[in-house]
């Protein structure tokens, strides 16, 4: 199974043949073409700052194992007031990825064998074509799922009303109009 994304506004392809013995060290900061890219591609208001140090190293016989850390600003719009709401990311990326014709691979992804999820541990590995990974993707993949779906300005509240009198819309209002309720 392999499916192609459009390239990230982050994209950094790794060469993943001969990794270092202690593995291969990058550093990904987004300029401001990048950051209003990824403000973009996520529905925020902008991204102050987007910084990936990773560590790209050799896992296992031909794997590769992907660490590091994801910190970012950015801005998004609240999900009451629509006023804009400040956030820090700072979130670990690990990720484990096998060349596609891999005899582990082959084995749990066609069935074959058997693998053993943890729903508190690490992800099972993915798969990857080639010689090189984009490991800016996969830095910005963990940054995605970082963003606060719901973002609120403090204090802010969905009840419009006060607690005394709380707010009624109008298919409530009908409701109780046809329920003969006043």
């Amino acid at each position: 199974m392999k499916h192609v994304d459009p390239q990230s506004p982050v994209s950094f392809r790794a060469n993943v043949t001969r990794l270092p013995q202690k593995g291969l060290p990058l550093v990904i900061e987004a300029d401001a073409a990048q950051r209003a890219a990824l403000a973009e591609e996520h529905g925020l208001i902008s991204v102050e700052s987007y910084r990936a140090e990773l560590l790209v190293a050799s896992w296992k016989r031909n794997g590769v194992k992907i660490s590091g850390r994801v910190d970012a600003d950015i801005t998004q719009a609240c999900i009451v007031t629509l006023e804009p709401v400040e956030a820090h990311i700072d979130e670990p990326v690990e990720a484990l990825l096998l060349p596609e014709d891999s005899k582990f691979g082959r084995q749990g992804f066609d069935g074959g064998g058997e693998i053993l999820l943890d729903a508190e541990g690490p992800d099972s590995p993915e798969t990857f074509s080639g010689d090189t990974i984009d490991v800016g993707a996969i830095a910005e993949q963990y940054f995605g799922l970082a963003i606060d779906p719901y973002p609120r300005k403090q204090g802010a509240s969905l009840n419009a009303g006060s607690e005394n009198e709380p707010a009624e819309n109008e298919f409530q209002q009908k409701l109780r109009s046809l329920l003969g309720k006043s």
